[in-house]
């Protein structure tokens, strides 16, 4: 399904009707009650929004939240007390609004943390970084590198419905009418492959997923890179997404967090998802650093 982007689609518009996943089975929709951190505490569960995203977030076939973010939050939620975790699956686009209408306690895939989302929502601190790229037929034949040289071709870009590589695609001029949304990374990948649009842009981890999971496309993934952000690369780091009222409990899970980082536990938990020591925050990089970005327009 693709829908035209707008502007006024940019972020944080709620999903329909949602299915709830448990972490080992099917749970009923409801909502979380309580202070996160006390239930943890008490040896309770942490509902978590997902969005089918691979490698982020997403279930296995047993029902299981599974991915780098759920597998990293699952660490940090036993070292607090917690039982485990039960996944709420949403749109891509409902998430910030599921988490603020009390549908889950936290996002737990991967979402880039942006100025825009910050004023929305609390960030944890950078759990990792990852390079752009964009998915093109086999032998790249617009010779496609960045978001400028599509622009500059003209070639019909798809992005994620929400995704932070709008904000990217229209900090690079790329007009509305050039861009289709999609409302799921697969759709996103099968937009490139049937020609609905010529390229894609997203994490190059999740665009390389996608092409081992199906090998049999005549497409490839060019080489990553930072979108320039007011002319500067803008360096895309994600992390775990709470309530902004919920401090108490981000803070708690920022130290369980920075353990597993330096510890060598984290690369332990992500490397099955694609990452390596690249994909860590570089010393010094702040979610602070990151809200105070300029926002793209």
């Amino acid at each position: 399904m693709t829908v035209e982007l707008t502007r006024r689609r940019l972020l944080g518009l709620a999903g329909a009707g949602a299915a709830v996943l448990g972490g080992a089975a099917v749970t009923g929709c409801g909502r979380s009650e309580g202070d996160p951190l006390q239930r943890l505490r008490s040896g309770g569960d942490l509902r978590i929004g997902l969005a089918g995203e691979r490698p982020f977030g997403y279930t296995d076939s047993s029902g299981r939240a599974t991915g780098e973010s759920p597998e990293v939050a699952r660490a940090v939620v036993e070292g607090l007390g917690g039982r485990g975790l039960v996944a709420v699956q949403v749109a891509f686009d409902g998430l910030v609004n599921g988490l603020r209408d009390g549908r889950f306690d936290m996002i737990a895939v991967g979402l880039s943390i942006t100025p825009r989302r910050c004023q929305q929502v609390g960030f944890s601190r950078p759990d990792f970084v990852a390079a752009t790229g964009l998915l093109v037929r086999s032998g790249n034949p617009r010779g496609l590198q960045t978001l400028a040289g599509v622009r500059r071709s003209g070639a019909a870009l798809g992005v994620l419905d929400g995704g932070v590589e709008q904000e990217y695609a229209l900090a690079a001029g790329i007009p509305d009418a050039q861009m289709t949304t999609f409302d799921g990374q697969s759709a996103l990948y099968r937009g490139v492959a049937d020609g609905t649009v010529e390229v894609a842009a997203l994490t190059r981890i999740s665009l390389l997923d996608e092409v081992r999971r199906n090998a049999a496309t005549d497409v490839e993934v060019t080489r990553g890179f930072y979108p320039l952000v007011d002319g500067k690369p803008a360096l895309s780091a994600g992390g775990f997404a709470f309530r902004s009222e919920d401090t108490g409990f981000r803070a708690a899970f920022d130290q369980g967090l920075s353990a597993l980082q330096s510890s060598g536990r984290w690369l332990e938990l992500t490397a099955p998802f694609g990452f390596t020591a690249d994909n860590l925050p570089p010393p010094g990089l702040t979610t602070e650093s990151l809200c105070a970005r300029s926002p793209t327009s």
